[in-house]
């Protein structure tokens, strides 16, 4: 049987490719993210291993926690300043070789000179830091060090990207402000020419604490040691000379904490980039069970002569399982050498984004490999369980009987579809309302459900849909006939419209949910945005407080108020309490208090709360909130009122003298200015746009109709990206119509012959199978629709809460999806129709 089955297999390689195409894409983009993300982290471990490679000992500030992966979001270095005073003390101690203290910070905007921009890179962040002499992190490439308050520094990938040259002169817009300094010098971070794409300024040690606010103050200091002094035992030593709040750590401990951060980092973008290789494997899997219950259709005289000459259903069950091992085992291999090219082609994309990873050859662990081959071969062989069961029922008398056996009912497949949506809506619903943990998880299991529930329900109705859809095209006969082959069969149609519905399903959820977050957003800006001009920065960085300063001074503005944030820890969970001045507030925005009062965050250490947050904590005005900031710790914070959610503020809002109280290196998110009265708004606009352009090149004024349109694009963007990796999905699912439509040929043949003996043409047979392509994909369009609008309305309802109040069905979006599944199914019936077509007419009718 297992030599029957391999002939099989060899006899028929195209059906081999179709059927493997689905694994190899989806095992391709699931390995590619492995290799992507295991490079980056290699390199980036390779990188802070070289930079701390000179650095026995670092001392730091103790801060009650580790930032995490999102940033601090306006908190520059999170813990409090090292006082001078204790450098001496730290050099004094025994093993020690020599200590430099050092202060940084990730507001350093380097402006181009030829273009007056802002030199970013895909939202990196611009660093700045002082220049340690004896225990550097730097590598002086071309120049000098900077010395003086006039000097920078900056990394070589900076100069090299941007053509800048040692002793030119630039601009550097700092928390202190803009000021034009020379380049003395190109340094590398360690071996890299930048650290991933951020731009790095390099000042000496007095100028870099002038202008970073840290007089007489260091954020670190590194330490190298003696020969024969341990990094550990150093630490031990310095430790016991530190004042309370600092603490001393080993240079590998430091290295290790910039790998962790990295690594949180990136497996965000690993988990996001799993799920699409996920959805794309489970769009295979449809096509493969597909395929394998046409292959045992077809194959029935063939299984059934096997079982006359004596093999057992466990011999033909087993022969199924084995082809499909065969087919998964080889396009999962194949899968690999898919997902190293697309991890090449991923690092180029990231990199001309300017996210560049530190040089690194690719890293294909034995993990990558493994967990690539066991997931595409077992999805393989589970897709495949069902269609050999069936198999293996056929009974011998069928190597006699001429046709097709009759269908099977479907009673069993309506309950156990029936059974599996309901349990998918019941995981989907408890995920988004229950309050369960781990709720992406169940979302995520409740959505794979329903489709897999609506597909097995998808024949009941896949009969009548076929038939309304077919109805244009039944003036003619190749038309008729097309929609009849689509009716003829149902489980086949509804089985292969299932993949597209997959596809375009999440891809319909996607618009539904886009379109109901914009028209929120808008109707929330329109409702409580009330300043005349918002100034934020490009992909929405915090910028520095001096701007706000300097237009509180100027007498064409009324109102000039602030917005900030920065991380903070409420319990177990990480949060981002906004700050506000509690005077202004009012004037530029809306703020619906539930109870208490505004005014009462002027109080030092009270925070208003969002009602449904309140409500769910069971806080009330008098309650008290531990919020632990990482610079001063736990602060017990009065709650003096609770709001309605605008748009603008977070859960937790504070004042902006409690905020700077606890939070190192302030930096604003947002400011809001109101034009005086009598100055006209297009005058102040066009005044304000030529300072920023001059001094804050990073930083926006839009006016109300301005900036509800960048937080549109902004929602663009993010779900552009969606799309184009849901678009895997869809392109697998139209291999799945092209491979059914061949396999189905391959079964017809001896029909197709008789049409065209009787007088069909070519050109008519060409359109029967196109009309029946159509009529697959726009079923598929259809339940896919469905699914997807039902989905976005369930996700709209459970974030209504937090603001996204309005359910929007992009009815456009949705139109041309369906026109496009109908063009999906034209361009993929066009291999399968010129098959059809070039068809011997004796050898068919002969056919047996």
């Amino acid at each position: 049987m297992f030599r029957a089955t391999v002939k099989s297999l060899l006899a028929r390689k195209l059906r081999l490719l179709l059927t493997a195409l689905a694994v190899v894409l989806g095992v391709g983009f699931t390995a590619g993210t492995f290799i992507l993300t295991d490079t980056a982290l290699k390199s980036f471990d390779d990188l802070f291993g070289s930079v701390f490679q000179g650095t026995a000992v670092v001392v730091e500030p103790q801060t009650a926690f580790k930032p995490g992966a999102e940033g601090s979001g306006g908190s520059g270095t999170t813990g409090t300043p090292i006082p001078e005073s204790v450098l001496p003390k730290v050099q004094a101690v025994d093993g020690v070789a020599a200590a430099d203290g050092s202060v940084s910070s990730q507001s350093a905007q380097i402006i181009d000179p030829a273009t007056g921009d802002v030199i970013q890179s895909g939202g990196a962040p611009s660093i700045g830091t002082s220049f340690d002499p004896d225990v550097t992190q730097l590598v002086l490439v071309d120049g000098a060090a900077p010395t003086g308050p006039d000097q920078v520094a900056i990394d070589l990938g900076t100069a090299t990207g941007h053509h800048l040259h040692v002793g030119q002169r630039i601009r550097i817009v700092t928390s202190s402000g803009p000021k034009d300094f020379t380049i003395s010098g190109t340094m590398r971070f360690g071996t890299a020419n930048s650290l991933l794409g951020a731009t790095l300024a390099i000042f000496d040690l007095p100028t870099a604490q002038k202008i970073f606010d840290r007089p007489g103050q260091f954020d670190f200091i590194y330490v190298t040691g003696q020969q024969g002094v341990t990094p550990d035992e150093l630490a031990s030593r310095i430790a016991n000379v530190l004042p309370k709040g600092y603490e001393a750590i080993t240079g590998a401990s430091a290295a290790a904490e910039q790998q962790r951060q990295v690594n949180q980092g990136l497996g965000f973008l690993r988990t996001g980039l799993l799920v699409f290789g996920f959805v794309a494997l489970f769009v295979g899997a449809f096509i493969i069970f597909n395929t394998f219950n046409i292959v045992v259709t077809q194959r029935s005289r063939e299984l059934a002569l096997f079982r006359a000459l004596g093999a057992t259903r466990r011999q033909v069950l087993s022969s199924v399982l084995f082809e499909s091992a065969i087919v998964g085992l080889i396009a999962s291999i194949v899968g690999v050498g898919v997902g190293v090219v697309l991890a090449i082609g991923l690092k180029a994309l990231i990199g001309s984004l300017g996210l560049k990873l530190p040089p690194t050859a690719l890293v294909v662990s034995v993990r990558t490999i493994i967990v690539s081959l066991v997931l595409g071969t077992g999805i393989t062989v589970a897709a495949a369980i069902a269609p050999a069961r069936r198999a293996s029922r056929v009974a011998p008398i069928e190597a006699l009987r001429e046709g097709a056996a009759p269908s099977a009912s479907i009673r069993r497949r309506v309950i156990f579809g029936s059974l599996v949506t309901f349990a998918g809506v019941g995981a989907l619903l408890g995920g988004l309302f229950g309050g369960v943990s781990n709720a992406g998880l169940v979302v995520g299991f409740g959505a794979a459900l329903t489709f897999v529930g609506v597909a097995m329900l998808s024949p009941l109705f896949a009969r009548p849909l076929a038939a309304a859809i077919g109805r244009p095209f039944r003036g003619v006969i190749s038309g008729k006939l097309g929609s009849e082959n689509a009716n003829r069969n149902p489980r086949r149609t509804a089985s292969t419209a299932a993949a597209l519905m997959i596809g375009l399903g999440l891809v319909a959820f996607v618009a539904v949910f886009a379109a109901s977050l914009k028209t929120s957003a808008t109707a929330t800006l329109d409702e409580f945005l009330r300043a005349d001009l918002t100034l934020s920065s490009n992909q929405f960085m915090p910028f520095s407080p001096q701007l706000a300063k300097d237009l509180a001074t100027d007498p064409e503005y009324s109102v000039v108020a602030p917005l900030r944030q920065a991380e903070a820890h409420v319990g177990a969970s990480d949060t981002f309490p906004t700050a506000i001045d509690p005077a202004t507030a009012l004037s530029v925005m809306k703020v619906d208090m539930a109870t208490g009062s505004l005014d009462a965050l002027s109080q030092p250490n009270t925070v208003i709360v969002a009602r449904k947050t309140a409500e769910g904590k069971g806080l009330t005005v008098g309650s008290t909130v531990d919020m632990q900031f990482a610079a001063t710790g736990l602060q017990h914070l009065r709650v003096v009122g609770t709001f309605e959610m605008n748009g603008l503020l977070n859960d937790y809002t504070i004042s902006l003298a409690t905020y700077d109280a606890n939070v190192q290196q302030p930096l604003d998110q947002a400011v809001f200015v109101d034009v005086a009265p009598g100055v006209p708004v297009d005058t102040a606009k066009a005044n304000l746009t030529a300072f920023l352009r001059h001094n804050y090149p990073s930083v926006n004024v839009s006016d109300q109709t301005e900036f509800k349109q960048q937080e549109l694009s902004a929602i663009d963007q993010v779900f552009a990206i969606v799309y184009v990796l849901l678009l895997l999905s869809v392109i697998i699912s139209l291999f799945g119509i092209v491979n059914t439509l061949g396999l189905s040929i391959y079964e017809r043949i001896r029909e197709l012959g008789l049409l065209r003996a009787v007088g069909m043409s070519r050109r008519q047979v060409k359109r029967m199978i196109r009309v029946e392509a159509v009529i697959i994909a726009v079923l598929g369009a259809v339940l896919g629709l469905a699914v997807g609008i039902l989905f976005g309305w369930a996700m709209q309802r459970a974030l209504n809460d937090v603001g996204i109040s309005r359910l929007t069905i992009p009815v456009g979006q949705l139109i041309f999806m369906l026109i496009g599944a109908a063009l999906l199914g034209v361009f993929a019936a066009i291999w399968p129709a010129r098959r059809a077509a070039k068809l011997n007419v004796l050898e068919a009718i002969s056919y047996e």
